[in-house]
């Protein structure tokens, strides 16, 4: 009778125990408030800029693309000059460097045209600062090595003589207070098959040619009234 007595007040002391351990509660935990989202900045835009270029070069038969030469000069002035739209942070130009080869056709079918081409190019701002430079390299063996035939020209299906062959896609970064770059030809290197490389940097001469600019860039905040 007592080991019953003892066992009965064990379960009841254990359950009290229990009950002491893990007390019950109604209360609700307190509500926490989401973070407030910081209102998205206006989203960047890619679009084809307002260009000037002293020596067009034509419009591609296939592609439609505008080729524009790019001239040898010392100033941005002399040069082919891209204008930046207002933008907040850094804008990211990009365009198609080429290289300009005189197509010959009775050099073509004697398989006797070649030519290593080697041009640079400045980029720089309205103060003349220089803020990168670009390279193509390229060789003309065949008419497939052409981007395109340029209409406008006196030759078969109305083209010009002078085509860009080569492609080099380029990428710079312009400062945010920068609202004009210019392109301006460095030097030209050319190798034919009859001799060594000449290097041309004359002012006015052809050094290359651009195609397919674009401008990518965070609008700037429209300006406050006074």
């Amino acid at each position: 009778m007592s080991v019953r007595i003892s066992a009965a007040a064990a379960l009841v002391a254990l359950s009290a125990t229990a009950t002491i351990a893990f007390p019950q509660t109604t209360k609700k935990p307190p509500v926490r408030k989401a973070p407030a989202v910081p209102a998205k900045p206006p989203g960047t835009k890619k679009e084809a800029p307002a260009v000037v270029c002293p020596a067009p070069l034509g419009v591609g038969v296939k592609t439609k693309l505008s080729f524009c030469e790019v001239l040898a000069g010392r100033t941005e002035a002399e040069g082919v000059r891209i204008d930046i739209p207002p933008h907040r942070g850094t804008a990211t130009l990009t365009f198609d460097l080429h290289n300009l080869h005189l197509y010959s056709e009775e050099q073509a079918k004697a398989k006797r045209a070649f030519a290593r081409y080697t041009a640079t190019i400045g980029v720089m701002t309205q103060d003349n600062t220089l803020i990168s430079r670009a390279v193509v390299q390229s060789e003309f063996r065949t008419t497939s090595d052409l981007v395109d035939r340029v209409s406008g020209g006196a030759g078969p299906g109305g083209v010009k003589a002078v085509a860009p062959t080569g492609i080099e896609p380029i990428v710079i970064t312009v400062n945010e207070g920068d609202n004009r770059v210019s392109l301006v030809g460095e030097k030209l290197s050319v190798e034919g098959a009859a001799g060594p490389a000449e290097t041309f940097t004359q002012p006015g001469r052809p050094i290359a040619v651009v195609s397919n600019i674009m401008i990518e860039y965070r609008p700037a905040p429209p300006k406050r009234g006074r």
